[in-house]
């Protein structure tokens, strides 16, 4: 008898197929939503605004943090669509805040590489309401890895817009120099990794001097993340960055518990350039 060649089902696609129409359900019954980080100034402890965190609230009552869905959307091959609701959805609520704050929001690397992505986020940002320069993209090394040429002329074109770019985690991967030359960057976000031991540690310390050294030869301002000790905030202040966020003041907020946040926050009289 001759064999049956026909091709089994594969159970990654089939799982993939499954959590894309998961997800995409579960966008259309807005259990998709955005949490804001809140930022402050490291020298005067101001609020200047809110990184935008992507979460699934499962209706089996697991929360699905943003690194997880967005690893379910990839395989799935829905980046793409996901990424535009979390941009729709966290520049809605944004556009509610009072004017001084600003917003980060992350990107992929489906988002750089897609021709339009540029245009297509103006035209959200300005369905939105929102200005253009109180936005700040955030990208990461693994989003620039593919094709660094193309990643640089997409957010060359956020530039001229008006949009500020951030390299984000900047210390937790291999630390490609090459990204500081040929992107058009005005911060960078160290990883908490960097952060951890620089109250304790001389090591440590002389490290974030360097990075800040450099990050001051290059004119890019310095945001600390994972800060959660006093002295770590200490540090940084005294060491001169810009600015910080971290557990110790605030953890992840609802659109709703950000704009209460804020509401009873300082924050500056203009915005920092």
């Amino acid at each position: 008898m001759g064999q049956d060649r026909r091709k089994k089902p594969d159970r990654r696609e089939d799982a993939a197929q499954q959590s894309g129409a998961a997800i995409e359900a579960a966008m259309q019954r807005g259990e998709i939503e955005v949490l804001f980080q809140p930022v402050f100034a490291a020298a005067s402890g101001e609020l200047i605004g809110a990184e935008a965190l992507a979460r699934w609230q499962h209706p089996e009552h697991v929360v699905i943090g943003g690194a997880e869905l967005f690893e379910m959307a990839e395989r799935a091959g829905i980046v793409g669509p996901l990424s535009r609701h979390v941009a729709k959805t966290a520049l809605a609520a944004a556009a509610c805040w009072d004017p001084e704050l600003r917003m980060s929001l992350n990107v992929t690397a489906a988002d750089l590489a897609d021709p339009s992505f540029a245009d297509s986020l103006a035209a959200t940002i300005a369905e939105a309401g929102f200005a253009c320069e109180r936005l700040t993209i955030e990208i990461t090394e693994q989003v620039l890895v593919a094709n660094l040429e193309v990643s640089a002329l997409q957010l060359q074109q956020l530039v001229e817009r008006g949009i500020r770019i951030a390299l984000d985690d900047f210390g937790a991967g291999f630390c490609n120099f090459r990204y500081l030359q040929r992107l058009p960057l005005q911060s960078l976000k160290l990883d908490a990794s960097l952060i951890e031991g620089i109250d304790t540690s001389s090591r440590d310390l002389a490290v974030l001097r360097g990075i800040l050294a450099m990050a001051s030869a290059l004119d890019l301002e310095v945001i600390a993340e994972g800060i959660e000790r006093e002295e770590q905030l200490d540090a940084i202040a005294r060491e001169g960055c810009m600015a910080w966020q971290g557990f110790l003041r605030a953890k992840p907020l609802t659109a709703a518990e950000f704009a209460e946040f804020a509401r009873l926050q300082p924050f500056p009289a203009s915005p920092p350039s």
